[in-house]
């Protein structure tokens, strides 16, 4: 067996490897991998899948050094609404809490519901007290104030897009381009969800450098 050093015990070549690698970083499926490689889709697969679970693993929390700028919002990813289920708790969707550092990174979290006491602990426990939090109207965020932020509420129920500099404008672009992407893919099964929401936070995290050339010295330090 030809020495990989990207996977351990792997009838891959490195050659082929790093191809798959580059389409990966490029966010390609798994058919077109399959396609561009000459691997097979399941062996494919099977690496797309170890390449997820290591960036959930490495997957950062936000920078809590020093306080900042924030947005926070909650969004529902799964089947499409069923008619007359509207806004939140919407029936067989998966509800997902995200907040945004602005100018920074954005840190996503699945939640059992989005009530005060399941949303408050997760804030408190990424954005540090003296910040800045914009949020909607929603009543869960009742009392960042005596918890030690500053807050601006936009209030969508009144068509209200911003009112200054209060929007939640990052987040909701981030929720749009997670669901996209997770569309490209035909969606994803319920146990790997976390780890198709959790790439995608790390993907946007590390927009602005080369991730082919991350996932190299990555795999080069610590084989799959």
């Amino acid at each position: 067996m030809q020495r990989n050093k990207y996977i351990k015990r792997s009838h891959i070549s490195e050659k082929k490897t790093q191809i798959i690698l580059r389409c990966f970083a490029s966010d390609c499926t798994a058919n077109r991998t399959a396609e561009i490689s000459g691997v097979s889709r399941v062996s494919v697969n099977k690496l797309f899948m170890k390449l997820r679970i290591r960036l959930y693993q490495l997957s950062p929390l936000t920078e809590t050094t020093e306080p900042g700028e924030y947005e926070v919002d909650e969004s529902y990813f799964g089947a499409k609404r069923v008619r007359g289920k509207r806004g939140r708790g919407a029936a067989g969707k998966t509800p997902v809490f995200g907040l945004i550092k602005r100018g920074g990174g954005v840190y996503v979290q699945i939640v059992k519901n989005c009530s005060k006491a399941e949303l408050m602990p997760i804030i408190k426990g990424n954005i540090l007290k003296g910040s800045t939090v914009h949020s909607d109207g929603w009543k869960s965020y009742d009392g960042l104030i005596l918890n030690g932020y500053d807050h601006y509420r936009v209030y969508h129920s009144k068509n209200e897009l911003a009112r200054g500099k209060s929007h939640v404008n990052g987040i909701e672009a981030f929720w749009s381009a997670a669901k996209r992407r997770m569309a490209k893919f035909n969606g994803c099964a319920a146990h790997t969800f976390v780890l198709h929401l959790k790439e995608s936070e790390f993907r946007y995290n590390f927009r602005q450098r080369d991730f082919y050339l991350f996932l190299l010295r990555e795999l080069r330090k610590n084989p799959l």
